[in-house]
């Protein structure tokens, strides 16, 4: 596996991963084509949460899943009932974007990071499988990380999406 997880490890043994550069395709889309990806609107944007978590684990049936957004002017998080599980956090807890930063394996850390900051950049969403130390203790586990940004005014103001534990 590479660092950026084992998404890109089935890519092909002659393709170099460059992890400065994301691939557009693989990792980003441009926000003006979301009908050639997944629907993520009708869970994103619903203010009841439980409603949400309802919706993402219906659709993906018994993973562990959640909806999460984070506000670029202040890094707050929100996060659905699956992803508190997913860092195994207690439902409800503070979560504050540095301390749940120190959660990621450093490699997968310094990733995220990176996309995140192209993603914010270029107003494109993104998809990083990462590796996470869970807070409760538990053993390292996998996520997969698929955010967008929010744009408003031609600006990006927040990300949201998913997470899921592979």
């Amino acid at each position: 596996m590479d660092g950026l997880g084992g998404a890109w490890a089935s890519r092909g043994a002659t393709e170099t991963l460059n992890p400065i550069e994301p691939r557009p395709f693989h990792r980003g889309w441009p926000l003006s084509e979301p009908a050639r990806h997944f629907e993520l609107g009708a869970i994103l944007d619903h203010p009841d949460q439980d409603l949400a978590d309802f919706a993402v684990r219906h659709a993906l049936g018994d993973s562990h899943a959640g909806w999460w957004e984070c506000d670029l002017a202040d890094e707050r998080l929100t996060w659905t009932t699956g992803v508190y599980e997913i860092f195994g956090l207690p439902l409800g807890a503070a979560v504050r974007r540095a301390e749940i930063l120190a959660l990621y394996c450093e490699e997968s850390r310094a990733a995220l990071e990176q996309l995140r900051s192209w993603s914010i950049a270029n107003a494109k969403g993104f998809i990083l499988d990462t590796k996470i130390r869970p807070a409760s203790g538990a053993k390292e586990r996998w996520i997969r990380l698929i955010g967008a940004p929010v744009v408003e005014n031609g600006r990006s103001v927040r990300l949201h999406g998913l997470k899921l534990w592979l």
